[in-house]
């Protein structure tokens, strides 16, 4: 699977970008990973965003931390309120990236809405895919679906 940064993506598709960078931030988010035994398994998250990232915190000991360092894939989704899907819906899936760099971890902190732990482990969510959709609620970008791979998906 082809995966870009958060911010090479949003450079590309910036309405795109916007609109999920908006949705996944209203909380709660939904990252879905893959159990060693090919299951899945979803996960309550707080995504952060920088100009050039899509990143999570995570406890060490967290299973997501497990299933991302050994098999990378993940999905992430936005909550919606109700079911009509009030707001729109935002999907983006890629692979995750455990991060050690003490730099990017400043930065990363500084955007965050919280304040992450010292022991808490940092991963880079890089975009394979991105796609919306809205019931009639709100008006979506123009570009409504992209991925770095060419060919519907």
């Amino acid at each position: 699977m082809g995966v870009v940064p958060w911010g090479e993506f949003a450079a590309q598709q910036p309405e795109l970008a916007a609109f999920g960078k908006e949705k996944l931030t209203a909380a709660p988010a939904y990252l879905a990973t893959v159990r060693a035994s090919g299951a899945p398994r979803v996960h309550p998250v707080t995504p952060i965003f920088t100009d050039t990232g899509l990143f999570l915190f995570m406890e060490p000991a967290s299973p997501k931390r497990r299933d991302i360092e050994q098999r990378e894939r993940y999905a992430l989704h936005n909550g919606v309120p109700d079911n009509e899907g009030t707001g729109g819906e935002f999907f983006v899936e890629g692979l995750g990236v455990f991060l050690d760099d003490p730099r990017v971890r400043s930065e990363v902190t500084r955007a965050a809405s919280y304040t992450p732990a010292d022991g808490h482990v940092l991963f880079e969510l890089r975009v394979g895919t991105a796609r919306c959709k809205a019931y009639g609620d709100v008006e979506l970008p123009e570009t409504r679906r992209w991925s770095t791979t060419p060919g519907p998906r």
